[in-house]
């Protein structure tokens, strides 16, 4: 979003109204935080606002403001939205300092400390991830979750600087928003949603929504507006009973329509595959009690009691999320219950304090010193350590893996001595087995579910108490990989799965040698590629694997041999003016259109160096014999270049 354009040409009027715009930006920011900070606190806020003024003082946005306006923005939203102190509204209001201009981190730590130093460090390190001249890269996204487990305030800054940039991103050029967009909407989104931070998750969809399906944001919308009246009209109606009962009850309570997200309306039309006008549950009542700590659990459920008075419940609707609270903390207890007119309503009843942590996530945990909370976090974090030990996973295999767990649902499973584990929903008997250890995992023949022996694939459901069930003797195995649904699990399978590879590999490369060394041929002169070619395998390690196996005969290698001990296949070259064109039908054949499925681990490939796709790009790619697919690139990219 930067434009690094000169002020020169702006009037000294029009620099005077922007002095003015950014001061009063600026006492905004003082008035969001001023609960949170001291006069310390402060002096250090206004070192980073001059330090940052001066710094990007000749920089402009590609809406043509000046730049100084965004990072005040992205610090408002971390005190305000978030709820984080003072160290991180320094830091949001540095954050393209180091990345943009000549300030270096010795300069940070001298005037701002270690601390800062560090986590504008890990801003940096991981801008490209979030950096809109550049598309999704999953190495980088495996050294922002690096940084994030060292100081997860890097990631909820880069939260709110992203939220910022979609709140903001009509001023970009067509082709820039879908990238940025899809981005959001594939990994940012999810991971607002991981960390609790649920009012930016579900605005970072709607955004997202608005500028990759504009038609469909733009008719939600208006149908939402031009029903607001009705609507706003059946929320009185329905709450007015409720309000009168918690008066006389002697609740201190608020209890408020909240409309659905455009992003969650569109979702339910598709999965329903219904129009707008037959989604009922447009809005949800939510009922914010104001209860001592040592009673919300009790005032919630006396709540929940007084509405079922006046509504009948939907049995199979109930969600206790106060009894045991969700892995990111949420909790609050939901029901639906049918209304006087016939229509279904989503009441969720909570206290203040789960209602901030709600909005606001691990920051607010962290204000009401939640240990519990704090746990729940480390543990999420430990994982994703787990997921970047393996040195050798393939980085984007590492993003589909990790994603995997940022949007699923929750079941509770306990162990036989009564230990509760958390899981994502649909999650098998060797899911519970990884989750447990690594080792565990690896040598699971089967599992006693409520004392009843299952299968490894045996999906679990919340409440049941497994057994894991070793031996010595086991090993993992490929087919694994089609029924687990843990990150954790399908990292650690594939995990060995490679390595069990990697050493049947070397067995068949020294039958090969043998064979070779048979046939009087000159090993070292030999071109790998050619004998690919001849057996038609992708890579070196295939071969040699499927050698190992017995899936590949050496009988018949003589025939890959003149008498002279020459090779009678070569592997494709591309000569010297060859079209890309023709190099495609080459090693493509006659056959019109290559299908991938999603065992990606068993075909190697190599995204274009030039223009890396992002999740919903259609790409296309062409077939090598020794390489896999190769120079796999943006279609609509294409087009722009």
């Amino acid at each position: 979003m930067i434009d690094k354009t000169n002020s020169a040409g702006i009037s000294i009027q029009e620099q005077e109204v922007e002095k003015k715009e950014i001061l009063k930006r600026y006492r905004s920011l003082l008035r969001a935080c001023r609960n949170s900070i001291d006069k310390t606190d402060r002096k250090m806020i206004r070192l980073a606002f001059d330090t940052a003024l001066e710094a990007h003082k000749t920089m402009r946005r590609r809406s043509g403001e000046p730049y100084i306006y965004h990072p005040i923005a992205v610090a408002q939203i971390a005190a305000e939205e978030i709820g984080l102190g003072a160290t991180a509204i320094v830091c949001a209001l540095l954050h393209d300092v180091v990345e943009d201009t000549h300030i270096s981190l010795e300069d940070i730590r001298g005037l701002f400390g270690p601390k800062v130093e560090k986590i504008i460090d890990g801003l940096t390190k991981i801008s490209g991830v979030f950096d809109q001249k550049s598309s999704l890269q999953a190495e980088n996204f495996r050294k922002m979750l690096l940084t994030l487990s060292d100081d997860v305030r890097v990631i909820l800054i880069k939260l709110s600087d992203r939220l910022h940039n979609m709140r903001t991103l009509d001023s970009m050029p067509r082709e820039k928003q879908l990238k940025i967009a899809s981005e959001t909407a594939y990994l940012y989104a999810p991971l607002a949603h991981r960390l609790g931070l649920y009012a930016i998750k579900t605005e970072l969809d709607d955004l997202a929504l608005k500028h990759t399906e504009p038609e469909v944001y733009r008719t939600i919308a208006q149908k939402l507006q031009q029903t607001k009246k009705d609507r706003d009209k059946f929320i009185f109606e329905f709450i007015k009973p409720l309000k009168e009962e918690f008066i006389r009850m002697g609740f201190k309570a608020e209890i408020k329509g909240r409309p659905k997200s455009i992003n969650s309306i569109w979702n339910k039309m598709k999965k329903q595959q219904v129009p707008f006008e037959e989604i009922y549950d447009l809005f949800a009542i939510r009922i914010i009690l104001d209860s001592p700590s040592d009673q919300e659990k009790a005032d919630c459920w006396r709540a929940y009691s007084i509405v079922t008075d006046f509504f009948v419940p939907n049995p199979d609707r109930l969600r206790d999320w106060i009894s045991t609270p969700k892995a990111n903390g949420y909790e609050s207890l939901h029901t639906t219950v049918m209304s006087n007119s016939g229509k279904w309503v989503e009441v969720q009843i909570r206290s203040i304090r789960m209602d901030e942590i709600a909005e606001k996530g691990y920051a607010a945990h962290w204000k009401y010193k939640e240990s519990a909370a704090e746990n729940a976090l480390d543990d999420w974090l430990g994982r994703i350590r787990e997921l970047l030990e393996n040195a050798d996973a393939n980085a984007i295999d590492f993003i589909d893996d990790f994603k995997l767990n940022l949007f699923a649902d929750e079941i509770f499973i306990f162990t036989p001595s009564g230990e509760l584990k958390t899981l994502p929903s649909e999650s098998t008997a060797l899911d519970f087995a990884f989750e447990i250890h690594t080792d565990i995992g690896s040598r699971c023949i089967g599992a006693k579910i409520n004392h009843k022996l299952v299968p490894i694939s045996h999906k679990l459901h919340s409440g049941d108490q497994v057994e894991i069930l070793t031996s010595s003797k086991q090993h993992p195995k490929e087919d694994w990989l089609s029924f687990v649904v843990t990150a954790k699990a399908k990292s650690k399978i594939k995990t060995a799965l490679k390595e069990q590879k990697r050493m049947s590999a070397d067995d068949g490369k020294e039958k090969l040698e043998r064979r070779l060394r048979n046939l009087k041929v000159d090993i070292a002169s030999l071109n790998i590629n050619d004998l690919l070619l001849f057996y038609k395998v992708p890579t070196a390690l295939d071969l040699y694997h499927r050698i190992a196996i017995e899936a590949i005969d050496l009988k018949n290698l003589r025939d890959f041999f003149t008498e002279e001990g020459v090779p009678k296949h070569k592997s494709v070259q591309k000569p010297e003016g060859q079209s890309f064109e023709e190099l495609v039908k080459t090693v493509r054949g006659s056959a019109d259109m290559l299908v991938i499925g999603e065992n990606m681990d068993k075909m190697d490939y190599n995204l274009s160096p030039c223009c890396n796709p992002i999740p919903g790009d259609d790409v296309f790619g062409f077939v090598t014999v020794s390489e896999g697919i190769k120079y796999i690139e943006p279609i609509a990219r294409m087009r722009f270049n």
